[in-house]
């Protein structure tokens, strides 16, 4: 390690103490999409998950996935590069070539996706410590900047904590921790569990850089983490996705900020797109932008949803303005020309759920929380049935009514809906 070179809390003050966290998401967290979501008020980006073999020897790979603008001065920092790998030399050497354009290097230890099963990477290196601990410790002897780490949990606390402190212990500077299991991923997502992590928090060092990740739909949600987990910050993945407003914490108070128009938002992230020609990673995640940040509004508009569907890596800007953009400007225009549009235009909020939090009803023209449905069991229960057995607990010699009440919301935690779907975070 050279002697220079700073340590977490260091960086975490440098930086400029970021408290509002755009997550590493494969094609998803590319530069338009870090800059769109530092307009809303993001601090701190991490860009997409990269495989650290194929950025290494691959001139195709790396100029598909990094561009001169990834990494500006300017416009995409503070900037942590993540990598997911399984060969300290690899690593070793995919983030050298990125070093000179960024704050930190981040080690992937959560993905759960299949591709990670079958590559052995991201959170399906959890069982060996070993590699995992050569990876980093690597990477903290031999970069110029520091390594950072984001993981998941296991069921058990301990256990969990023995492996963040083998993280720790290896050289990581800044510690994520997701609040899901490893098996937790698509329709079996359900809740984070913010009570590990906290636990976590309350057992390492005092003085270790710690974000949290999980739960975070709304503005509030992001205060109420850090206030429940003393967390140094809150990083988003799919909230931000659907909604970059999520970052919005100064603007509590402006439905435009925290909820903004579909319309506007997508031209904002459009032009943004165009100014960047040369990178070919934010044109190929833009049609999946385009759906998550319609993703209200497409039921309304089918026609849309079907020229999104046809549009590829090659279609022209053009195409995309005429066949998407306009309408949908024009279809919001239509809806705010109605005449008793300020009485729909209202943002309601829901009861406070037993994971601390409440549900809003929004207007499908604005950008809004995504709710995963659920089918059966998921592989949160452990996390309802902590979050019912506390509040059995703090109810004392409940009546008939009261245990009826009880079961009523237990299953809204596990079936809670904000409009007629049946919905979760």
């Amino acid at each position: 390690m050279t002697s220079d070179k700073l340590t977490g809390r260091q960086l975490f003050e440098k930086i400029g103490k970021p408290t509002k966290i755009v997550a590493p998401m494969v094609d998803q967290s590319e530069l338009a999409w870090r800059v769109l979501s530092r307009r809303y008020g993001a601090t701190l980006a991490y860009t997409p998950m990269f495989h650290a073999k194929l950025f290494a020897t691959s001139e195709k790979y790396r100029k598909d996935m990094w561009c001169e603008a990834d990494g500006d001065e300017k416009i995409d920092r503070p900037l942590v590069v993540q990598f997911c790998a399984n060969d300290p030399e690899y690593l070793l050497q995919a983030a050298k070539l990125v070093q000179d354009k960024c704050d930190a290097v981040d080690l992937n230890l959560g993905c759960p996706q299949g591709i990670a099963r079958k590559g052995k990477y991201g959170a399906f290196l959890m069982e060996d410590w070993d590699l995992i601990s050569k990876l980093i410790s690597n990477l903290h002897e031999n970069l110029d900047i520091p390594v950072t780490a984001k993981i998941r949990v296991f069921p058990e606390r301990e256990k969990t904590l023995e492996y963040a402190k083998m993280v720790l212990k290896a050289g990581a500077q800044f510690l994520t921790v997701h609040g899901r299991l490893r098996e937790q991923k698509g329709q079996k997502t359900g809740l984070a569990d913010w009570e590990i992590i906290k636990y976590l928090r309350d057992n390492l060092p005092k003085d270790t850089v710690f974000f949290a990740n999980g739960n975070v739909l709304y503005p509030e949600d992001i205060s109420r983490c850090m206030n429940k987990i003393g967390c140094d910050a809150v990083m988003s993945a799919e909230g931000n996705l659907y909604n970059p407003g999520v970052f919005n914490t100064d603007h509590t108070n402006e439905k435009d900020k925290i909820f903004p128009r579909v319309d506007l938002l997508l031209r904002e992230y459009f032009e943004i797109v165009k100014s960047f020609h040369g990178s070919y990673a934010s044109k190929i995640a833009m049609k999946s932008h385009f759906f998550k940040v319609l993703r209200p509004f497409l039921p309304h508009n089918t026609d849309i949803r079907a020229n999104i569907a046809m549009m590829k890596a090659t279609t022209s800007f053009d195409d995309w303005e005429e066949k998407v953009v306009k309408l949908v400007e024009e279809r919001v225009q239509a809806i705010i020309n109605e005449p008793d549009f300020a009485d729909k235009d209202v943002v309601t909020e829901g009861e406070t759920q037993l994971w601390g939090g409440a549900y809003r009803s929004v207007p499908y023209w604005r950008c809004q929380p995504y709710f995963r449905p659920v089918n059966g069991v998921t592989a949160d229960i452990r996390v309802t049935d902590a979050l019912n057995t506390a509040h059995v607990a703090s109810e004392s010699e409940p009546t008939a009514k009261d245990e009826h009440e009880v079961l009523k919301r237990k299953s809204d935690v596990q079936l809670q809906q904000p409009t007629t779907k049946e919905t979760k975070v």
